[in-house]
């Protein structure tokens, strides 16, 4: 059974949420859960936050299907970081003489996919 959770425009930039993501993938849950509990990253809680919207996804998948689910049986079969709805939201920032510098604020999109078989 399969279970997915999506977070669409978060600010943030895609390349760092990246970094955390390639930990994580393939992973057990709880181990995944542990590694984003002790990371310092500045993302690490609203990807955990993903996460357990998975976990919470493919407890109530299984409870509509009638089927006894095991947290230790799930891991992370796909996880994946795209640029959000936007490029980037550009913004102005004044600069000496007159001048005005560019500002990107990044956004990102995040889907994770668990499963409880594994390949």
């Amino acid at each position: 059974m399969r279970s997915t959770a999506l977070l669409r425009s978060s600010k943030g930039s895609p390349q760092k949420a990246r970094l955390i993501i390639d930990q994580i993938r393939g992973r057990n849950v709880t181990e995944a859960l542990a590694l984003l509990n002790l990371s310092r990253k500045r993302l690490a809680p609203i990807l955990r936050k993903v996460l357990w919207s998975a976990i919470s996804n493919a407890e109530y998948r299984a409870e509509q299907n009638n089927i006894q689910l095991n947290m230790e049986q799930l891991f992370v079969e796909e996880c994946s970081v795209e640029t959000g709805l936007t490029k980037y939201r550009r913004r102005v920032r004044p600069a000496p003489m007159g001048r005005a510098y560019r500002e990107q604020r990044r956004l990102f999109n995040v889907r994770v996919v668990l499963s409880d078989d594994k390949k």
